[in-house]
């Protein structure tokens, strides 16, 4: 990997993505790994006494006095949350995110060329036949295997890469209220969670290389967390001529760009499959507590809910990015033209900008 950023013709980057996009799972000695901190990995300082214990509680968190939390040299502002989050609480995240999310008035991938109709209710029409993929592999995928992003709140616009003012509809208070705690832990008193991308993605998957700047306020952070398989991530530079880091990023694990980091590029090569071996985490096994605090935004999963969720993270990875689009009291700029659908142009594409670096297998 080291030989391969000081190679001539592609950028650097783009050499490192289809480097761990290719290689064998056996040969990643060069990923960061932030349950051995080490090397370039630092301890980071969190704001211990800015969320209460019960306010951590209620978004299904250990208090943040448990949390541990890393940097790395070179990118200032970037922080590393090794999963943080109380025993089953990951699993109310999970089905939020499949069966919950989702729905409208929330836009995803398959309203691009299905009728409104047939989107409605992605889980009522996936569940029985997700249930049913423990005896045959070779079943048809299901919707809810199609789906590939579902946006929230401002709802990002895939073909002229903004956000506006009319298309937004009410952001999921449970999502706000577990990414206002994460931020004001990382010392981000009053981020607002105003837009969301789910991206749901695949052994096959990969996420090409970009920046995230469509927002109008790039002084709040990048909020990202993780559930199911792990991942490569790669984090690079201002310019793709920076070579970048690759580090894993497992089920529950949270992630901050901030600062100078907020607008580097980054990537997502490939998924893989759980290192502990099993077809789960050991940390989606672990069921919720019968004692929720007063308030909690967490609800527990009925063992049916659970039963499909869990068949379809044994073959794929969901990430949410939470995002603060507008400053306070900041408005959006007049502009006419606009389709205002908040659609990507490829069922595929994460982001159209990046489409170009997809390896992954067509639908």
């Amino acid at each position: 990997a080291a030989a391969l950023t000081r190679e001539g013709g592609e950028d650097a980057f783009r050499r490192l993505f289809r480097f761990y996009r290719q290689r064998d799972a056996s040969d990643l000695r060069g990923v960061v790994d932030f349950s051995v901190p080490g090397g370039q990995v630092f301890r980071s300082q969190l704001s211990i006494s800015s969320v209460s214990d019960q306010d951590a509680y209620r978004a299904g968190l250990q208090p943040v006095s448990q949390w541990k939390a890393y940097g790395l040299t070179g990118y200032p502002g970037f922080i590393f949350i090794p999963n943080p989050f109380l025993p089953g609480c990951q699993r109310h995240w999970v089905k939020q995110c499949l069966k919950l999310y989702p729905q409208k008035p929330n836009v995803c991938n398959l309203d691009l060329h299905m009728a409104p109709e047939k989107t409605i209710d992605l889980w009522g029409q996936s569940k029985e036949q997700l249930r049913r993929k423990g005896s045959s592999k070779r079943q048809p995928r299901s919707l809810l295997e199609k789906l590939r992003w579902v946006t929230l709140g401002y709802h990002y616009n895939w073909d002229t890469k903004k956000y506006s003012a009319n298309h937004h509809t009410p952001f999921p208070s449970d999502l706000a209220f577990l990414s206002e705690q994460v931020a004001t832990a990382c010392g981000f008193q009053g981020f607002q969670a105003q837009a969301g991308i789910l991206n749901y993605y695949h052994f096959d998957s990969s996420l090409g290389i970009h920046v995230d700047e469509s927002e109008l306020d790039h002084s709040r952070p990048l909020l990202s967390f993780s559930f199911g398989q792990s991942s490569i991530f790669l984090l690079g530079g201002l310019k793709r001529e920076e070579a970048p880091t690759a580090m894993f990023m497992h089920s529950g694990d949270i992630m901050v760009m901030s600062g100078f980091s907020r607008l580097l590029y980054h990537a997502v090569p490939r998924v893989l499959p759980n290192p502990e071996g099993t077809a789960l985490p050991s940390c989606l096994d672990q069921a919720l507590s019968s004692d929720l605090p007063v308030g909690s935004v967490i609800e527990h999963s009925s063992d049916e809910d659970w039963q499909v969720c869990a068949q379809y993270l044994q073959s794929s990875r969901i990430n949410v990015t939470i995002r603060q689009v507008l400053a306070e009291g900041q408005k959006f700029p007049e502009e006419s033209g606009t389709n205002g659908k908040g659609q990507a142009p490829f069922e595929d594409s994460h982001h159209q900008d990046c489409s170009r670096a997809k390896r992954h297998k067509p639908n």
